[in-house]
């Protein structure tokens, strides 16, 4: 048993690094976390809907690590026009997220009617641009909908995209269900999803009556965490990371209707790298977090004169809160996801 991992720095394929005090603290942890390609959520206040606020956006994410590689999104919105879109794709601008209106933190500008969109879609798959999936339903208890079931129905959503788009490249997003591994798995090469880290280890146990464990889409039931693990493990090609690391001031997660988000970030890798050992399926690590998205997403493979990220074995026990930068208030920490529990990795690079 080697007491030392060799790997590519990580490529997270979906993550929150917020604005203001919360994103000049989350985002030198990234790097912190064994992440140095990252794919930046457009759900800010106010969301990103137009090339020049995307490449705003990531210029001040890089003045804050220049080490990282910062892909930008844009949040599906009616400003996202056909002309918007070769407009953002001649500027960079990797993808576009959709969330369905109302279903995660900041959607409340999101979409209600997909086909209103079909023409942006066209004008996506012309310019080679990648279609991010927030996959759940609104709930509706008139239609039987429920945070439980709201990812299985959306698949007939995803579906239909695919077969109206078939060169369109989709990513649903932050899967937690075995119907939407079967669903991914049964579509064209062209549809790929995404795992997170937490809900490789949870279900609904863990996060009823834990609110730094509640996240959206919520974790479901043993058997849908064994679908994920299953998929992680056979190193299919069309899944891999992302983090959906969302993090929230602990006030907001303790309050009332506790903030949707679960924070992994400086500890990313560490946390991948103990699961899979747990797992049995170390040698699936590196693909996972790094090799399949990047050819999902067309970026330049990693090469062996790269640099490399270093895992020792040894105990890592993760903090109980992150203060927030610039903050003035005592409750103004971040609680990161197993706070105060220990991860059997942990990175030696001197990061």
């Amino acid at each position: 048993m080697s007491d030392s991992l060799s790997l590519p720095w990580a490529s997270d394929f979906h993550c929150h690094l917020r604005q203001g005090d919360m994103m000049d603290t989350v985002v030198p942890m990234v790097e912190q976390g064994g992440v140095r390609t990252v794919l930046a959520m457009p759900n800010l206040t106010p969301p990103l809907t137009s090339t020049q606020m995307a490449v705003d956006y990531g210029t001040a994410l890089q003045k804050l690590t220049p080490n990282v590689h910062f892909i930008l999104t844009l949040y599906l919105s009616p400003d996202l026009t056909p002309e918007e879109v070769a407009k953002a794709a001649a500027a960079g601008i990797t993808a576009v997220k959709v969330y369905p209106s109302g279903v995660t933190t900041n959607s409340d500008w999101g979409v209600l009617d997909f086909k209103v969109y079909y023409p942006t879609f066209q004008a996506m798959q012309d310019h080679n641009m990648v279609l991010c999936l927030h996959g759940e339903c609104p709930s509706d208890a008139k239609k039987g909908i429920c945070i439980l079931n709201a990812e299985e129905r959306f698949l007939a959503t995803l579906r239909e995209l695919h077969q109206e788009f078939p060169q369109l490249r989709i990513v649903l997003e932050h899967a937690t269900t075995k119907a939407a591994v079967d669903c991914v798995k049964s579509l064209g090469d062209t549809v790929a999803c995404t795992i997170t880290a937490h809900h490789l280890f949870i279900t609904i146990d863990d996060w009823a009556g834990q609110p730094h464990h509640f996240c959206k889409p919520v974790a479901k039931y043993p058997s849908d965490r064994d679908a994920l693990q299953d998929v992680v493990r056979s190193g299919h090609p069309r899944f891999f990371l992302g983090s959906d690391s969302a993090p929230h001031p602990r006030r907001s997660k303790q309050g009332e209707r506790p903030a949707a988000g679960v924070f992994t970030t400086p500890i990313l890798v560490p946390l991948m790298a103990t699961l899979f050992e747990r797992l049995g399926c170390l040698d699936k690590l590196e693909a996972f977090i790094s090799t399949f998205g990047r050819a999902f997403y067309q970026l330049p493979a990693v090469s062996s004169s790269d640099p490399r990220l270093v895992l020792k074995r040894k105990v890592l026990e993760i903090p109980e809160s992150y203060t927030i930068n610039g903050s003035a208030q005592e409750a103004d920490v971040v609680v990161p996801f197993m706070a105060k529990q220990e991860l059997a990795w942990q990175i030696d690079n001197g990061c």
